[in-house]
Parts: structure tokens; sequence; C-alpha cells
């Protein structure tokens, strides 16, 4: 039977950062460069301001305020994407060619990611671009040391944007490059410096689907794709530290990030994991959050048979995931 027609996907960015740390100055820039764009505002409070600092008028915007996304996304996120992309669809002319959600910066961006990869129907009209996260130097180091949304935001970008250089010094910034080598060694960062950084340069490093291995063979026409597991069970770590090296070790051109959040037994707190270039970096730590589900995410980004690929995780990982745990996205 002949596959059902997909719709064009509308590529989605997501900003994240923790409080001050630039997002809304990073957003102007990207409406600059490219006007027809939707916006998705999240905002802690119960009154929005955020849609008052942008200087591009007339793009479709859409405020959720009143709480942190990491809480409300469910019943606020998903139907207000459906609604934009039903108006998109009915309209002759589109409003926009893509869209941009700038989370709370209280939130942790995994249930955006999750809405946006798991929830079959917009699965089938968004495409994920990239994750950026904003850091301001002179305050990163204490916010990621003391706030575990700041950690996640980290550890689920694609890239990182350092911003508030002209308010630091260099020990700042060298503290700063060399804490993210240790947390996130894997992920490229850019200094946003005055007038001196683009947007769309960022956007270049940030997208995971254009990152390419040295030497890699010529990409196929189709491009990469990525799935997301969810893992319903702790493991120990040597044991997901050897099953994730062996899949990297039988997909040595092909399988180009591995990036997450999980928990290990017999240990609280989540970890972050991470692999590029054929590499597994070590897990670092994040702070517990009380009102996590405990529920370990991954996400493969691939070149090449992610159907063989998922089959060899659902084997490796066996009793640890359900059934349905395991979601391609092309």
């Amino acid at each position: 039977m002949p596959k059902p027609t997909t719709p064009n996907k509308i590529p989605v960015i997501v900003l994240t950062g923790f409080l001050g740390s630039g997002k809304t100055t990073l957003l102007n820039q990207l409406l600059a460069d490219k006007p027809k764009t939707a916006v998705v505002i999240n905002e802690f409070g119960s009154t929005p301001i955020d849609q008052d600092l942008l200087q591009q008028t007339g793009m479709p915007l859409t405020t959720l305020a009143g709480g942190c996304l990491c809480c409300q996304i469910k019943g606020t996120l998903a139907p207000t994407l459906k609604n934009l992309w039903m108006a998109w669809n009915q309209a002759k002319d589109k409003p926009f060619e893509r869209m941009i959600i700038e989370a709370s910066g209280v939130a942790s961006p995994e249930p955006i990611l999750d809405t946006l990869l798991r929830e079959r129907w917009l699965a089938g009209r968004y495409r994920l671009q990239s994750v950026i996260t904003t850091l301001a130097i002179p305050s990163a180091i204490e916010q990621l040391d003391n706030f575990a949304e700041a950690r996640a935001q980290v550890a689920w970008a694609d890239a990182l944007l350092l911003t508030h250089a002209d308010l630091a010094d260099a020990e700042q910034q060298a503290a700063l490059d060399e804490y993210l080598r240790l947390i996130a060694p894997a992920t490229p960062r850019q200094l946003a410096m005055p007038g001196a950084y683009r947007a769309d340069t960022l956007l270049a490093q940030a997208s995971p689907f254009t990152r390419r291995l040295p030497n890699a063979n010529p990409l196929p026409a189709h491009g990469f794709q990525s799935l997301s597991l969810h893992l319903q069970q702790a493991l120990p770590w040597p044991q997901l530290q050897a099953i994730l090296q062996d899949l990297l070790a039988r997909h040595p051109t092909d399988l180009l990030r591995i990036k997450g959040v999980v928990y290990l037994s017999k240990q609280t707190e989540p970890v972050v994991i991470q692999a590029a270039a054929n590499r597994l970096y070590p897990a670092t730590a994040l702070p517990s959050r009380p009102a996590d589900d405990r529920r370990g995410r991954l996400v493969f980004i691939a070149n090449g048979d992610i159907e063989r690929l998922a089959e060899e995780i659902r084997q490796a990982f066996g009793a640890s995931i359900a059934s349905n745990a395991i979601k391609l996205h092309d």
C-alpha cells in the first residue's frame, strides 16, 4: 500500500537560556534575518512582556504566560502548534516559513522536544531544526552550578551562544570555556560580541542535520534522520556505556550524534550523555529535579539505515524500553 503524502514540514528553532542571558536579543536578530517567522514565546510570570521587546512586527506571535513550559506544555503548546499549522496550511500566501519557540528562562527544553518529536500529528508537520542556548558569560557558571534547568538547557543544545562578553573579563571567559569543555564537549559555541556575529552562521553550526564526520562518505540524497528513545528503567553506567560504544563502533560513519539526559541505577541525579565524531564523552551529572518523571531520553542522529539502527537499539536495550519507546523522525 503506498504511503500517504507527507505535508511540507515547517522548520522549528528552539531558543533556550537562563533568565537575562540574551534570548530576546538573539530572537530579534533571527527575525531581522528572516521576517517571515512565526514566534511562540513562553514566560514564567502571568503578565507577558517579552513580546513588547521584539523589534519585528507583523509576524504571527503567540505568548504562553502564567507558568513554565515544563508544567504547561501538554495543555498549551501542542494546541498552539496545531492551530498555527492549520492557519498556515489554509492560507494561499503562507504567513511564515519557519517557527521559533522562545522557552522560559526557568524551563528545561525537554518537554518542548518531546512534544515536537513524539506527538505524531505534530511530528508529521514540523521539523526540529536546532536548539540554541544562550549563556551570559559573567553569570553562567553560577547559574549552571545552582539550577538544574540551566544545565538541562546546555545539555540539549545543538549550539551555545556566549553573550554579555562586553561585561566579562578574560578570566571569566576562560573559566566558562573550561567549564563547557567538561559538561558539553561536543557542542559548538560562538561568542556574541555586539555587532560581530551573525545569527545565520550560528544556525549553520547549530543544525544537527548539517554536521558531518571528517572524511565521511558522500551523503545520500534523502539527508539525515533521527530517532528518540525513552528509557523506562535506569541502567548501570557500565552497561549503558557499553551499549552506546558498541553502537558507535557498529556505525562509525553514519551515527553522527547521540545526546540525552538519563538516570543511572543507584544514582538519584540525572546525567547528560553526549557523543559525536564516533566518540562517547564522559557522563556529567545534573542536579536532581523534583518534578522530573525520571525517564531517560536519548536522541540519535544518523545518516544511513535508520530502521536498522532502531532495531539494533531495541535489541541492545531490551527490557529497559517499551515497545513504543522509539520514534523515528526524518
